[in-house]
């Protein structure tokens, strides 16, 4: 359910929980972006029209992917799902919930369901030497329907 406010939530409270049911450190990212959706629309006329105005029809909604990322924690859940995708195994696609939390992390603000979530990429590094930047992993998620609470 959405909790209204009279002023902006922050961007910086979030939980992700990724179908595992856990929001602790095995799905404690830094980052999330991508989230969206569209509707396509086609212009048709009939021919036998009065006016030569093309009417919009709603077609087909298409969702955008979904970028997650967290440090390097020497956690394999996420390969563990990637892999079991890889394999052909359609029980592993999960619904997966992005929360937007109030600042002090008593409430959801919002929430967006990815349903039928599965991973379509996963990268991580670069590694150097002489850095001093934390190892981020990163997976990138495609799903069927996005729906928000």
């Amino acid at each position: 359910m959405a909790l209204e406010s009279d002023r902006p939530y922050g961007q910086m409270n979030f939980l992700v929980d990724i179908g595992e049911g856990t929001d602790g450190p095995k799905a404690g990212f830094q980052e999330v972006s991508g989230l969206g959706m569209e509707v396509s629309v086609a212009e048709y006329r009939n021919g036998n029209s009065p006016t030569n105005n093309v009417i919009k029809v709603q077609a087909i909604s298409k969702q955008t992917d979904v970028t997650l990322k967290r440090g390097v924690i020497g956690s394999l859940n996420l390969y563990t799902w990637l892999d079991a995708i890889r394999n052909g195994d359609r029980n592993a696609r999960r619904t997966v919930r992005i929360m937007l939390m109030t600042e002090d992390h008593s409430a959801p603000v919002f929430t967006w369901r990815l349903l039928e979530a599965r991973p379509a990429k996963y990268t991580t590094g670069p590694f150097s030497g002489k850095g001093t930047d934390v190892a981020v992993e990163e997976l990138v998620l495609t799903y069927e329907r996005l729906e928000m609470e």
